[in-house]
């Protein structure tokens, strides 16, 4: 298991990357998979930084990779008592959005389109979102 901490500000997005792009370089994925995986790793971790955890320094999250025969589960824990639920959380129409020329909405359904399977859980005080993303040609 991969771990690392960091406290909720938007400047600690980039060694989120470096990590989850360091593990899976490990292991050899695709440099294509890497891209679309730290992609939706970010996006879930600025979401939280920002609209749970408003940039809030004292607060922490922790990113957790791990493999599972050919599957990476990457799960991000935070404190926070937000009760968003991205699994409920409902596809808008693409077209509307250019429409309405709204900034963001898109992030999520970049992560749904990017991630095999996503598992909410809340245990202990703390909220885990689990991803998943089966990479069958990744060694080790």
């Amino acid at each position: 298991m991969h771990s690392l901490q960091i406290p909720c500000t938007k400047e600690n997005l980039q060694e989120i990357r470096c990590f989850v792009e360091n593990v899976l370089n490990r292991y050899q994925v695709s440099p294509e998979d890497i891209y679309f995986i730290k992609l939706a790793i970010d996006e879930i971790c600025a979401n939280l930084i920002i609209h749970s955890h408003h940039c809030n320094k004292n607060d922490l999250l922790e990113v957790k990779i791990r493999r599972e025969n050919n599957t990476f589960i990457f799960e991000i824990h935070d404190q926070s008592n937000d009760n968003f639920n991205l699994l409920e959380y409902k596809v808008p129409d693409i077209q509307q959005i250019i429409n309405d020329k709204k900034n963001g909405s898109i992030g999520l359904i970049l992560v749904k389109k990017i991630m095999d399977d996503i598992e909410l859980e809340r245990r202990e005080g703390h909220n885990i979102c689990r991803l998943y993303k089966s990479i069958p040609q990744a060694n080790r």
